[in-house]
């Protein structure tokens, strides 16, 4: 049995685990959504660091979907996972604000942030997930850790994810962490959309760990 540790992105809903966590518990694992405070400006990441690590238990796998990167560099900071799987992520380098990262890896640029179009494709609308603003206060925070912990590393991407398409990723995977990615069917949120694919993948790197 693993441990998962499942932290969400923007809006910092935990609710969009919820398939998945269902199917690694059916395979006997225990998986922690975390759920974030990112509507309330009186929170920032090393408070979503402070959520997560209060919920982290001892040699569990970090799972961080899209800006939950910029967390994960705090929490590996003061606990060191089994592994780290980065989700359609962001993946800072130290020191990096997080306001600066798209302009710093060339992202995508999108005129109007269209919920459905980039986020929810390939989503039934039975199955969106709850909607939760986030605060722009954490664009201006930092990435203040020194180095990424010596622990197995992997980056998945959905092959249909159109925030972050997937050469993007492939690109910020080898550039900044040397690392070529894990494909898996679904766009952004594919762990509402394919979370059994998802949790293959996520139980042979755990196996592997």
């Amino acid at each position: 049995m693993s441990s998962f540790v499942l932290v969400p992105g923007a809006g910092g809903i935990g609710a969009i685990w919820n398939r998945l966590v269902l199917r690694l518990e059916r395979d006997g694992h225990r998986a922690i959504a975390v759920d974030l405070p990112a509507d309330d400006e009186r929170f920032g990441l090393r408070d979503y660091a402070e959520r997560v690590l209060a919920v982290m238990p001892d040699d569990a796998v970090l799972v961080a979907q899209s800006l939950a990167g910029f967390t994960a560099a705090l929490v590996c900071e003061k606990k060191k996972p089994r592994a780290l799987v980065f989700l359609n992520a962001m993946i800072p380098i130290p020191g990096e604000k997080l306001g600066d990262w798209s302009k710093h890896t060339n992202a995508p640029k999108h005129e109007k942030m269209d919920l459905e179009k980039l986020f929810l494709n390939g989503i039934p609308r039975e199955m969106w997930p709850p909607a939760r603003e986030q605060t722009m206060r954490v664009f201006g925070d930092v990435a203040d850790f020194r180095a990424w912990p010596d622990v197995p590393m992997h980056v998945i991407a959905g092959k249909d994810d159109r925030f972050y398409p997937l050469d993007f990723q492939k690109r910020v995977a080898r550039e900044r962490l040397s690392l070529e990615v894990r494909e898996v069917p679904g766009g952004h949120l594919c762990m509402i959309s394919n979370p059994d694919e998802l949790a293959d993948a996520l139980e042979a790197i755990s196996e592997n760990a």
